[in-house]
């Protein structure tokens, strides 16, 4: 077995016990890199062989002596390029922030840093997390592993892409709608999106920021509770960071579920939904229920609304948090122009892509005067009525089972072609964020093209280990074939 293509803690583990070096899994993933990035385009940026050895040396010497005993110390990761690392270049994928070096490091960040992380690079994603395929990137786009000629899914597209390539051991993402837990089904890989203010979002440059939260993707679920132990915690820095005390998630790694109710939402079992998903979610149920989980049918309500809802908020948010790249403070500036304003509206124009532009404008039309009453304090409404929603489900049940999204990956340029059809490609994942709840996507099965499909498993609020458990028991379990 190559060391790329052990899990982030059995690479830990044998770090630990002196089997496999620092440097020497560091190495391994570099040569993944150039074996595969051409095909893929995973990385936005790739350190220098140089800055990533002498990290390795850095941990090697800190484990050696006993001041690191993290699981995950000296296992090579990636970063989604929306989150600041410090002296490292961070684009977002964006042309607007194309040369943006920033002066400081996502929380996240350093508590995986803290925990012996060897950063290899920045993934690519849709230009400023706006898109579901991974295709609004400045930088190119990114292609599934699984299939050359498909979409990774997004924005969290080249985490992703990276993991399942081997091209990292895991990889951080951010999901505002979906995308951990879409592109992670995608790509055959497993992607925490956690209870909302439990990592902090420091550092992490905003696109809606009461939707936004950073979470790991991995090859199982051992490694993304371990991960999600790591960069979990209180931060003063960020003001919807939430103090909890239960952050020790990987005492969840249980394979037990009897007795353990979980609710299946009709709604997202009707139209819309591929024959091959619904069969393998379906199996994967079974599998559950054979274990002692006890099964039941719900109706879901407003799962209709869910995605008009979030496309006011997010694009209004949007519009808000992207008015500071304007030319002025950092990232480009237009070459030409005359006055200021002539060069705030040229660098946009020049900077932003034709996705962002559109939900900027959405956003900017959903605040005006005349329509803010209509669509954005309407969306709000919504937004509580789902929370609602969710609230009286989880009263009768300990989680709730769905797809994590409607078909296997799309042909590259499918959806891009068509804006409305990408968006609703996140209706099964897009109502979690409204609610601020944790999701995970597991793979359970692959289609009649050897696509993945993921299964989703929803929890109520500060409930992640629920769903731990949940996957984790299923994930012990399956068949070979999922």
């Amino acid at each position: 077995m190559s060391i790329m293509s052990l899990t982030a803690v059995e690479l830990g583990k044998k770090i630990k016990s002196g089997e496999i070096g620092v440097a020497e899994a560091a190495k391994a993933a570099l040569e993944e890199i150039r074996n595969c990035e051409e095909q893929i385009n995973s990385y936005v940026t790739v350190l220098e062989e140089e800055t990533i050895l002498a990290r390795a040396e850095e941990v090697q010497k800190q484990i050696d002596s006993g001041v690191l005993d993290s699981p995950l110390a000296g296992v090579p990761t990636a970063i989604k390029d929306n989150m600041c690392t410090k002296g490292i270049l961070t684009t977002c994928s964006s042309k607007i922030l194309g040369n943006f070096v920033p002066s400081y490091s996502a929380e996240a960040v350093r508590n995986l840093e803290k925990a012996g992380a060897v950063i290899i690079g920045k993934t690519n994603m849709d230009e400023f997390a706006m898109g579901s395929t991974t295709e609004t990137s400045a930088y190119g786009i990114t292609r599934n592993p699984h299939n050359k000629g498909h979409v990774p899914g997004g924005s969290s597209g080249g985490s992703c892409a990276a993991v399942a390539a081997c091209e990292c051991s895991y990889a951080l993402g951010s999901d505002t709608g979906g995308s951990i837990r879409q592109p992670s089904s995608f790509c055959g890989v497993t992607g925490i999106k956690p209870t909302y203010g439990t990592v902090s979002r420091y550092g992490l440059i905003a696109y809606g920021s009461s939707l936004d939260q950073i979470g790991p993707i991995a090859k199982d679920v051992t490694d993304c509770a371990t991960i999600l132990e790591a960069i979990s915690s209180y931060d003063k820095k960020d003001s919807t960071s939430i103090q909890r005390e239960d952050l020790d998630f990987t005492s969840a790694l249980v394979a037990d579920v009897k007795g353990m109710k979980i609710g299946i939402p009709r709604d997202y079992f009707g139209e819309g939904l591929d024959s091959q998903v619904k069969a393998a979610i379906e199996k994967a149920a079974g599998v559950l229920e054979e274990n002692g989980a006890l099964l039941e049918e719900f109706d879901l309500s407003l799962v209709e609304y869910a995605i008009p809802a979030y496309y006011v908020i997010a694009s209004a948010e949007a519009s808000s948090n992207l008015s500071r790249f304007d030319g002025v403070k950092y990232g480009y500036r237009t070459g030409d122009y005359e006055g200021l304003h002539h060069m705030y509206k040229k660098t946009r124009s020049e900077g932003f892509g034709p996705e962002v532009k559109r939900r900027i404008m959405l956003g900017s039309f959903v605040l005006s005067s005349g329509y803010y009453d209509a669509y954005y304090l309407k969306a709000l409404r919504t937004k509580a009525l789902i929370k609602k929603a969710f609230d009286q489900a989880f009263e009768r049940y300990d989680m709730i089972l769905a797809p994590a999204a409607p078909t296997t990956a799309p042909k590259i340029g499918e959806s891009l072609s068509d804006p409305i059809k990408m968006y609703l490609g996140d209706i099964y994942t897009i109502s979690v964020n409204l609610a601020g709840l944790p999701g995970i996507s597991i793979p359970c099965g692959r289609d009649d093209k050897g696509l993945p499909i993921g299964m989703q498993l929803i929890g109520d609020c500060f409930q992640e280990k629920k769903i731990i458990r949940g996957a984790y028991t299923f994930e012990q379990n399956r068949s070979k074939e999922q």
